[in-house]
């Protein structure tokens, strides 16, 4: 049975170093960011909905956690500042509670295909559908 696993903090530092450049798609169904040290990650809209980091998404713990279905073809509306540290993201399904910081980005960028394999499995293992 595929269980859902929280990516792991960054050992080396509490806080990943802010981007150098955040873009939406034209077609809005995905966002990529720019590192300082010359790597850029791309992130599926769907991606970035569905591993929200709002307690709405996520709970208050591991036992909370909401599998979100339906989301393939979630557009980004909105992406704003939030002080040094993050982004939140609004969604057009309305969603726009998740407070996107650069570790999140930094941990999701080194665990996408890990996670995304899990998460096709529990919708599967569920009867859900993207």
């Amino acid at each position: 049975m595929p269980t859902f696993r929280k990516p792991q903090p960054l050992k080396e530092q509490a806080v990943a170093k802010a981007p150098t450049a955040i873009r939406v798609a034209p077609d809005r169904r995905s966002l990529s960011i720019d590192w300082p040290d010359g790597a850029t990650a791309k992130f599926p809209a769907e991606m970035l909905r569905v591993f929200s980091p709002s307690a709405e998404v996520q709970g208050h713990s591991t036992d909370q956690r909401k599998l979100q279905s339906g989301k393939k073809g979630v557009l980004i509306l909105t992406v704003s500042p939030v002080g040094n540290y993050a982004v939140r993201i609004g969604f057009d399904d309305m969603h726009d509670t998740g407070l996107y910081t650069w570790t999140f980005f930094a941990e999701l960028a080194g665990s996408m295909e890990e996670r995304w394999s899990a998460y096709l499995a529990e919708l599967e293992e569920k009867g859900l559908s993207r």
